[in-house]
């Protein structure tokens, strides 16, 4: 199934390229954070966004897209539940935001 259109999946690195400068390390800390919550975190590159999925099962707990001068956060901790979206400023403290994404990757099923 990789990469059913194009024939080749986009890799981060190839996803980085198109950030805007002023958020690509705002964008490598938070997509750093998610991989330090487990072993099963699973990244898909889209388009204009990364979403993280807890394991094979796609249960989506994140979805992160750039803006000009900020990222746009949703939160995902239940099917159930309707998802919390965040706009991220560069000076933000992401104390509160990794509190947050660790709470939805270990609640979502």
């Amino acid at each position: 199934m990789e990469g059913l259109i194009s024939g080749k999946k986009r890799t981060y690195e190839e996803f980085r390229i198109t950030l805007p400068s002023n958020v690509v390390t705002l964008f490598d800390d938070l997509r750093s954070y998610c991989f330090t919550l487990g072993k099963n975190v699973v990244e898909d590159i889209r388009m204009h966004r990364i979403v993280f999925s807890k394991s094979m099962t796609f249960r989506n707990f994140a979805d992160i897209e750039p803006q000009r001068d900020s990222l746009v956060l949703k939160i995902k901790r239940d099917r159930k539940e309707p998802e919390k979206e965040i706009q991220i400023k560069l000076n933000d403290n992401l104390d509160e935001i990794k509190k947050l994404l660790l709470d939805a990757y270990t609640n979502i099923h």
